[in-house]
């Protein structure tokens, strides 16, 4: 059995439905899907995707990324909360899970979350151009805070168990240092809205060896402090040189 992963599929563009499209019906057919979130805020498309992917791997393990809960195209979800709780019955209903996962003393574990400013606090400038703070809708007494609490909670009853290996995996990035140096200036802007310090917390609770995460959309493979952190983001269909536009094995037992 092999784990694969990828992250921010985005396949409202038609370049990326292609590639899911196209993928081998014969492949994977032993092998499990960490899919690291961003994959639409279309109900209709994420369907389709979960669906088709369930039908290659054996397994699709899958956490929302923040894109997946905007409600802006969604008029039937009151906030992003209820637009949550849709998404993961789409997921259930067409073979995906957002569970964990225990098999062969390997243990792969979802870490839900959401940015709580832990890398740095929001600019003026950010916020007039995030479109999360526009196309997502919280409960009228949420605050930031309350966001980033409210996901974390989630993973309360999350556990390893006895397994001798456990990857865990979320879509928000877990520590502001696996960001690769070469990140200019201009995009070190979006540190604030990247992750929370919160699932770095929780994955080392869990005894976590390998990370897997998305949002960035910079490919990464590093290890600190015993655990190797991977982002394999498909990314948008012009983002050729921080991502691979391929799946990345991540782990083979």
């Amino acid at each position: 059995m092999r784990v694969f992963a990828i992250s921010d599929i985005h396949v409202d563009h038609a370049a990326n439905a292609k590639w899911i499209a196209e993928m081998s019906g014969s492949d994977y057919r032993e092998d499990v899907l960490i899919l690291a979130g961003d994959v639409t805020d279309a109900l209709p498309l994420l369907a389709w995707c979960l669906e088709t992917l369930a039908r290659l791997f054996k397994k699709v393990l899958f956490v929302p990324g923040n894109h997946d809960l905007w409600i802006v195209r969604d008029s039937t979800s009151r906030t992003s909360l209820h637009k949550f709780e849709r998404v993961a019955e789409v997921v259930e209903a067409n073979g995906g899970s957002m569970l964990p996962m225990f098999e062969r003393g390997l243990a792969i574990v979802p870490l839900f979350g959401w940015y709580d400013y832990s890398f740095g606090e929001p600019s003026e400038e950010l916020r007039s151009i995030w479109m999360d703070y526009r196309a997502c809708r919280w409960p009228p007494a949420f605050r930031d805070e309350d966001v980033a609490r409210y996901f974390d909670a989630l993973n309360d009853d999350h556990v390893a168990g006895a397994a001798s290996k456990v990857i865990t995996f979320s879509h928000f990035v877990p520590r502001l240092d696996v960001m690769p140096m070469f990140i200019p200036p201009s995009k070190r802007l979006l540190y604030p809205v990247l992750g929370s310090t919160r699932l770095e917390s929780r994955l080392r609770r869990l005894k976590s060896s390998l990370h897997v995460y998305g949002h960035s959309h910079v490919n990464r493979n590093v290890r600190i402090d015993g655990v190797s952190y991977v982002n394999n983001a498909f990314g948008y269909p012009d983002e050729t040189g921080i991502t691979a536009k391929r799946l990345l094995c991540v782990h083979e037992c």
